[in-house]
């Protein structure tokens, strides 16, 4: 289908304060705590560095930080949640001693970590497991009243790789499938439905072409009634060159997202601004 050109706007509830998506698109910033995280792995792994990068990433513009402590590249070795901590929570402490007003965001799928880092400031839990990978996380979400991102993942990064390839068709009919039954186990556990954005999970159980065909499709996620995160920077099927995550991000922005997770908040930034220019003339016209 065409793009429809609209985006609606919502009032995004998180743990102490409350974002508007919508008007302008919002870009998060990506900080990898890791060593083997597929495009800038080992890069930020000590509190300086990390914290250099953190506050470049603010200064740039991203509205929102998400710090990750384990890769989910395909075929990634997990990690521990204790060790996953040990890598999260002194440079959340640090950023937030650094910007007190810093909207924090924590990229994992553990009970434990999310809780923790709650409690030592966070504003956002981004699972991208959508609550499939712990069964603490969907109670923990609800205790904590972070803002949550669930995100549509199709079995596990060990199996990514090997995994049967989807017809076409199948593609979205899975997404929206999958993230209906997410939604509705976050209801069950009583998150409010105004917390929750929604990330169709680019890369996450689909191979190479499955993702076009994901991108072409992306406005038909609207019909869930919650605000769209889209990450595909630097992902593997938009191949190497250089501009290709603009072009991906803009496509995603005039398809209705709200949200960009990204590395580069410059270009994104940029390219943002000329998408949503077009989105408000769409509808004034």
């Amino acid at each position: 289908m065409a793009f429809p050109l609209t985006r609606p706007r919502f009032d995004w509830q998180l743990r102490t304060r409350t974002l508007a998506l919508g008007e302008e698109t919002l870009l998060m910033g990506i900080l990898n705590l890791t060593p083997d995280s597929f495009s800038d792995g080992g890069q930020f792994t000590s509190p300086q560095t990390a914290l250099d990068q953190a506050l470049w990433l603010l200064d740039e513009g991203a509205a929102i930080l998400d710090l990750g402590g384990e890769s989910t590249r395909p075929d990634s070795t997990p990690v521990t949640a204790e060790e996953e901590q040990a890598r999260i929570l002194p440079v959340l402490a640090a950023i937030l001693k650094a910007r007190p007003d810093a909207v924090i965001s924590i990229d994992t799928y553990h009970a434990s970590t999310a809780r923790r880092a709650a409690e030592a400031g966070a504003e956002i839990v981004n699972d991208v497991s959508g609550l499939l990978w712990d069964a603490e996380m969907a109670s923990t979400a609800a205790e904590t009243r972070c803002g949550l991102v669930l995100t549509h993942t199709r079995g596990t990064p060990q199996e990514w790789a090997t995994q049967t390839r989807l017809a076409p068709s199948e593609v979205i009919p899975i997404v929206l499938e999958g993230l209906r039954s997410q939604l509705a186990t976050a209801s069950a556990a009583g998150i409010p439905a105004n917390a929750i954005v929604l990330d169709p999970g680019f890369g996450f159980g689909k191979r190479g072409e499955e993702n076009f065909v994901l991108h072409a499709h992306l406005a038909d996620l609207q019909q869930l009634g919650h605000p769209l995160l889209v990450g595909t920077s630097r992902k593997g099927f938009l191949g190497k060159e250089i501009h290709a995550t603009t072009a991906s991000n803009v496509a995603a922005i005039l398809a209705g997202a709200h949200i960009l997770r990204v590395h580069e908040i410059r270009p994104a930034a940029e390219a943002a601004a000329v998408a949503d220019k077009i989105l408000l003339a769409a509808t004034q016209s």
